[in-house]
């Protein structure tokens, strides 16, 4: 995908003898790995490309995590040869610039979509991933109305086959122009649709730098969240001491609401040992 990979290629690694302190006094804690589970664990693949994946799903495996995001239909073979979920599917939308919003798209996506929706249920998932698009100069409203026109095409395919779309909220800093960069308005999308198949994918980082109080927004929209992604912020970077969310707290604050579905690390590792940045991730959300 184009973000993922723009974000991949510019994000800077961390540096400095503060940065290595912090590595070895987590890595301690890493040591003994063992999760409570009350949290549905997932990651998203990308951000550790350069591991092959099947290597990838056995380091799962050996970790006890049982679910993976953002995999297309090319590779659900290896998950099921590993018995990891996706629990975020992609593979249907054109491209994040490139959405709902805009009347233009509407026949590749809906054929797109389509097309997928009865795979994914098929392979026995359930999320599927969309985008808004940018706006290109468009008033949100009528974006908004375009989503509506366009994604009520596929919904009623969607509750046939109990797949829900959902759709990612971004931030303006990474991805400007985007036009789903708010709680509000994706809520308002959600609200207009009307359907339990359609919600928000709520990317804790990007929704940290566009408009805060993240725990609030989860405990007055969480009806509107189908699932929820992590990264650090600054930096897109690991979710511990360096950086300014609390995790803990965030997720105790889903699991308040109720929330049964799954929570992906989509943090970028700067860890000289990845898997180890990915452990200290899974236990500081294992609440």
């Amino acid at each position: 995908m184009k973000r993922r990979n723009f974000i991949a290629t510019t994000a800077v690694g961390a540096a400095g003898i503060a940065t290595t302190k912090v590595n070895a006094q987590n890595m301690e804690t890493t040591k003994d790995f063992k999760l409570k589970n009350n949290i549905n664990h997932s990651v998203c693949q990308w951000c550790f490309g350069d591991i092959p994946l099947e290597d990838f799903l056995k380091t799962l495996n050996g970790l006890g995590i049982k679910a993976i995001d953002l995999i297309g239909p090319k590779d659900w073979h290896l998950l099921k040869k590993y018995d990891i979920h996706c629990s975020m599917c992609n593979g249907a939308e054109i491209s994040l610039e490139e959405g709902w919003n805009d009347p233009k798209n509407h026949e590749v996506l809906i054929k797109n979509y389509t097309e997928m929706i009865p795979k994914v249920a098929e392979a026995g998932y359930t999320n599927l991933i969309c985008f808004s698009g940018n706006r290109n100069g468009m008033n949100d409203y009528v974006g908004l109305h375009n989503c509506v026109d366009g994604l009520s095409q596929i919904i009623p395919l969607a509750e046939k086959h109990g797949v829900i779309i959902q759709m990612e909220l971004f931030n303006q800093v990474n991805h400007p122009d985007y036009m789903c960069d708010s709680s509000l308005w994706g809520v308002e999308l959600c609200k207009h649709l009307g359907s339990d198949n359609f919600k928000l994918l709520y990317d804790i980082y990007h929704m940290q730098i566009q408009e805060g109080d993240i725990i609030r927004s989860i405990q007055n929209y969480h009806p509107y969240f189908g699932h929820y992604h992590t990264a650090g912020v600054p930096g897109r970077h690991e979710i511990d001491d360096s950086q300014e969310l609390y995790y803990p707290a965030i997720m105790k604050a889903i699991l308040d609401t109720g929330y049964t579905g799954y929570v992906a690390q989509e943090f970028i590792p700067t860890w000289s040992d990845k898997i180890e940045a990915l452990k200290d991730g899974f236990l500081r959300c294992d609440v």
